[in-house]
């Protein structure tokens, strides 16, 4: 075997696609040709049928596409029974791959493998993953199950499913924008993952688990829920400047900054940075944007000003702001940001079956 080793295949290019393109020299993401800061200001379902069918789609095309989705979005009763006997003291996570497995069971589609029913399989799991979510969190405090909303738009029935009462419209258009960011990011591990099971030809279901089982981690998608701690642990704008002194003195990560990828500001940041001063100016609160307004300048400040090292907010920084204005829980937040890439990894996943070949690397024997 030929070349050197790239610890953790940094920079090593495994496959073409044509879903999402990123510069992380420049801070620049786009979904299929398209700037994701123009995207947050679209719906959900604009932006899921982009990637998934590589085109904007037509009013019809998106009619049919949102009532479809919508017609989906309930669970049914064993599904909830079953979230009833997951330990409640897991994050969401744990209980979302669990349901997803058992869905597959379920899925009219379940021994279909070609295009038309991997898109049907991919809409239902988009469709109910919100459900999962809310209904697993409110199980878990000793509430009530709340049955989907069809007329309200995919974000707004998450929040209304989540509380039991309709959201404003900013809460409704935040996290609509907050599922549009988290919907892809390329090969990032999750979606790596995801096309590795797709590439065994195993079935949509089992690479989607694939894609949750790595998303958890604390280096990934558990990012966000570790950013809503620290908040906590601050809980002041006048400790965010020794916190981070001493995260830095303790050669300890930060959690929310730096980023395999880009070497200046996450594009994505800087749009849930706006969000989050948005939803802290309407609730007339402004201390966790406060604390992170405060983190965010200590660690400029001391990364970039006095070591040089680009290290700058990432994708869950601001977003674990906006989640503390939005009530979702820390042990939730994980999966809210599955609710949202679950989008791209169907697109991936689609992607991968189209044009597949068996992904095989090689390790080098020491």
């Amino acid at each position: 075997m030929k070349g050197e080793v790239e610890t953790g295949l940094e920079n090593v290019v495994a496959l073409e696609s044509s879903i999402t393109f990123i510069d992380g020299e420049k801070g620049i993401l786009q979904y299929r040709g398209y700037d994701v800061e123009k995207l947050a200001n679209l719906t959900y379902d604009e932006v899921s049928y982009l990637l998934i069918h590589g085109k904007n789609p037509e009013d019809e095309e998106l009619e049919a596409y949102s009532r479809t989705l919508k017609d989906e979005r309930r669970i049914g009763s064993t599904l909830i029974e079953v979230l009833g006997f997951c330990n409640f003291n897991i994050e969401a996570m744990d209980a979302l791959k669990t349901i997803t497995s058992l869905m597959s069971h379920c899925d009219p589609d379940l021994n279909t493998n070609n295009p038309q029913a991997n898109t049907r399989k991919g809409m239902r799991m988009i469709a109910k993953f919100p459900t999962i979510v809310t209904s697993f969190s409110r199980l878990k405090r000793g509430m009530n199950v709340i049955e989907p909303d069809y007329e309200m738009s995919h974000g707004a029935n998450f929040l209304y499913m989540l509380r039991g009462s309709r959201p404003t419209n900013l809460e409704a258009r935040i996290i609509e924008s907050d599922f549009i960011l988290s919907a892809d990011h390329e090969l990032n591990p999750s979606t790596f993952a995801a096309r590795t099971v797709t590439s065994t030809l195993s079935d949509l279901h089992s690479a989607v688990i694939g894609g949750l089982c790595t998303l958890k981690g604390p280096l990934h998608g558990g990012a966000r829920m570790a950013v809503m701690n620290m908040l906590d642990e601050i809980d002041s704008p006048k400790g965010a400047q020794n916190f981070v002194l001493h995260k830095i003195e303790k050669h300890e990560k930060l959690m929310g900054f730096g980023h395999r990828v880009y070497k200046t500001y996450d594009p994505r940041a800087r749009v849930y940075k706006q969000l989050a001063r948005e939803i802290a100016m309407e609730k007339n609160d402004m201390k966790w944007f406060e604390i992170a307004e405060k983190i965010e300048g200590a660690a400029y400040e001391e990364y970039v000003q006095n070591r040089g090292k680009p290290i700058y907010p990432n994708v869950d920084f601001y977003s674990g702001v906006v989640y503390k204005y939005l009530d979702i829980p820390p042990k939730l937040a994980t999966a809210v940001f599955a609710t949202g890439r679950i989008s791209g990894w169907i697109a991936h996943c689609l992607e991968q079956y189209s044009d597949n070949r068996l992904i095989r690397p090689r390790a080098k024997f020491v």
